[in-house]
């Protein structure tokens, strides 16, 4: 479609309101607004037009003030109890430091209701100065309106997060194969971790089936969305429309967490206790290599390193590394600190204060890049064993995670 086309066709915007769910309540708690129009090539997306480089910025700028004003102007006086969220191209707002972007928006929105809105951004579409946005959006924030990044994902550059500090963080689960989440849970933890940080929110939108809904729930999203649960409407529906059944699917959800979690302490209270009564048969330490010897062949079904250390951190013992199957000890190891690792000496603190061992969170080893996690415990002669547990153990009792 031209943009002569676009612009005779403006009048026949059609505008839809999709819900958005909660995962507290189980009801909508805002919708985010499409728009679009109807041509010979199929349905066009107003928000995605706002983006085409070939049209002059300056119309892009006025067909979406057009849309986003026909948006509020049938539902304005609704949204004293429920959010709405309303696309903004950056790039746009920022062509006359907001000023009618936001005047607009102060004309149709009662002041005391502008904490209501959240303006919807792209981040990575963004190509204008980082510092002339953020001051835009600080002073906009000033009114209480929100801002949230969509499509936060590979593209997202996180110093601009940072900068930004949106409340919420949209995420397409349409993009994250379900034969593929394993591989992409890294950079999935990774958002979700920062958004914990700066006290954002995390909102999951297309979702299609059960199995993504309880992806993002799951992964601690708050916000959901998508044709599984609600199609967009001309209009507001009833908040509560799926209150039950989404609770219900929720109830289901946390059995099944809770069995699967059950599960993996199990497995792991029974890894400590297996660990700690060889250890307290063998009691090993740092100048004995024998018994270090002694214990990695006792371990040898769960284990592939184990290492002890002082209580700054040196290491008092080599390495004793399992590889291709058989046990190697590891001289050049010895005398190493390893204090430099994040938690490190707190962990140190707690071992010897607490008098029980420890298992660390899952992440990559530096030698050989698989997934371990480390049980670490406090010895009788002040010194400190770690045993770096198999991936395939920790996979065999599914203590991955």
């Amino acid at each position: 479609m031209s943009v002569l086309e676009m612009l005779d066709k403006l009048d026949q915007i059609e505008i839809l309101y999709e819900p958005i769910y909660s995962a507290d309540g189980h009801r909508v708690v805002a919708y985010e607004v499409i728009g679009q129009v109807d041509s010979e090539s199929g349905i066009i997306n107003i928000e995605q037009i706002t983006y085409e480089q070939d049209v002059p910025a300056d119309i892009r700028a006025e067909i979406e003030q057009l849309f986003v004003r026909k948006s509020l102007q049938s539902v304005a006086h609704l949204i004293s109890d429920v959010g709405l969220y309303i696309p903004c191209n950056p790039n746009l707002l920022v062509l006359d430091y907001g000023e009618s972007y936001f005047t607009m928006l102060k004309e149709l929105i009662d002041e005391q209701n502008l904490p209501q809105i959240t303006l919807v951004m792209a981040e990575h579409k963004y190509t204008g100065e980082i510092d002339q946005l953020h001051h835009l959006i600080r002073y906009i924030k000033t009114y209480g309106v929100k801002i949230a990044l969509s499509d936060v994902g590979s593209q997202t550059q996180l110093e601009n997060l940072l900068m930004v500090e949106p409340a919420v963080l949209k995420i397409n689960v349409g993009q994250l194969n379900y034969n593929l989440w394993g591989s992409q849970n890294h950079a999935f933890a990774t958002i979700r971790a920062l958004a914990v940080k700066m006290g954002t929110l995390l909102l999951i939108e297309h979702i299609e089936t059960v199995y993504q809904l309880q992806h993002g729930w799951k992964n601690g999203a708050r916000f959901f969305k998508g044709p599984y649960l609600q199609l967009p409407d001309k209009q507001f529906n009833s908040r509560d429309s799926l209150k039950e059944r989404f609770r219900s699917e929720c109830e289901q959800f946390i059995a099944t967490e809770k069995k699967q979690l059950l599960h993996k302490y199990e497995e792991m209270k029974r890894l400590e206790k297996k660990i700690c009564t060889i250890v307290e048969q063998v009691n090993p330490s740092g100048s004995q290599q024998n018994k270090l010897m002694q214990l990695a062949n006792a371990l040898q079904n769960c284990a592939f390193r184990i290492y002890i250390c002082d209580n700054n951190g040196f290491q008092t013992s080599p390495n004793i590394r399992r590889k291709e199957g058989k046990w190697e000890i590891q001289e050049a190891a010895q005398g190493k600190n390893w204090s430099w690792r994040p938690y490190f000496l707190l962990n140190i603190i707690k071992l010897a204060k607490d008098h029980k061992g420890d298992l660390s969170s899952v992440y990559s080893d530096i030698e050989t890049g698989e997934l371990t996690r480390t049980y670490s415990m406090a010895l009788a002669n002040g010194e400190f064993l770690f045993i770096d547990i198999a991936y395939d153990y920790l996979y065999e009792h599914n203590i991955v995670n």
